[in-house]
């Protein structure tokens, strides 16, 4: 039987795990350059400030979160990528 969970498909993964300020974002911008519209990108982040970063990132440049799954050493981000055809 196949599980079903609540998060959405993603097209794309990113691992910034280990990766320091500024680079999750820079690597995530990369790779929301290289995808289509309405693309999601999972990224997974062990930086500290990955949740403020995201949550700014997004805003800012029209792509939208998802969802943002914290635990105690891993931060998970879904992003959609911005319609830019709107």
């Amino acid at each position: 039987m196949k599980q079903e969970n609540s998060f959405p498909k993603p097209d794309q993964v990113l691992d910034a795990k280990g990766l320091n300020c500024p680079l999750p974002i820079l690597k995530t911008k990369l790779a929301l350059q290289r995808m289509e519209d309405g693309e999601i990108l999972h990224v997974m982040a062990t930086d500290a400030h990955s949740v403020i970063d995201f949550k700014a990132y997004c805003a800012r440049t029209g792509h939208e979160l998802l969802e943002l799954v914290e635990d105690a050493e891993v931060m998970e981000f879904y992003i959609k990528r911005q319609d830019t055809k709107k």
